[in-house]
């Protein structure tokens, strides 16, 4: 191969992806729709002010089975809320833009369980991102998810 093709393939590669990789301090490449890592739910991220929130949106089984009914948020602490359907229940709350592709001092509400978690995000690239839950305010004392971009 001579020096030519050798040098356009290397600048075609370097291109590529250089489109892969996230804008530099971007605060709004968060915003849109994601999918949860079990393939299960997508989250509509959203900006108000300078803080970003996330609502639940969809559901690949939205109803209960056993009533065919839409599924509520029955394992919420707050028994006045336990009777309010899941869709459209704002799941993550208050993440600020702390820079270098990552936003903090959030939440996240697992309705799974009905708590509420310290919630940190990364951009890991243009369409995945790691959603980190945690407790006590201690990072490492949690789970790490991945999100993909819906398109």
């Amino acid at each position: 191969m001579n020096a030519f093709r050798l040098t356009t393939l290397l600048l075609l590669v370097c291109i590529s992806l250089s489109s892969l990789a996230p804008k530099a301090d971007d605060p709004d490449a968060l915003l849109g729709k994601w999918l949860s890592s079990k393939k299960r739910n997508q989250v509509h991220i959203y900006k108000q002010g300078t803080k970003y929130f996330g609502k639940l949106v969809w559901m690949l089984e939205p109803n209960d089975p056993t009533t065919n009914k839409p599924k509520l948020d029955k394992e919420n602490p707050d028994e006045k809320l336990r009777s309010r359907p899941l869709m459209q229940v704002v799941l993550v709350t208050n993440l600020t833009y702390k820079g270098n592709n990552v936003w903090g001092d959030g939440e996240i509400y697992n309705p799974e369980d009905g708590k509420t978690y310290n919630c940190e995000v990364t951009l890991k690239d243009a369409n995945s991102i790691d959603l980190r839950g945690y407790v006590m305010g201690i990072s490492f004392l949690g789970k790490s998810k991945t999100w993909t971009r819906v398109k």
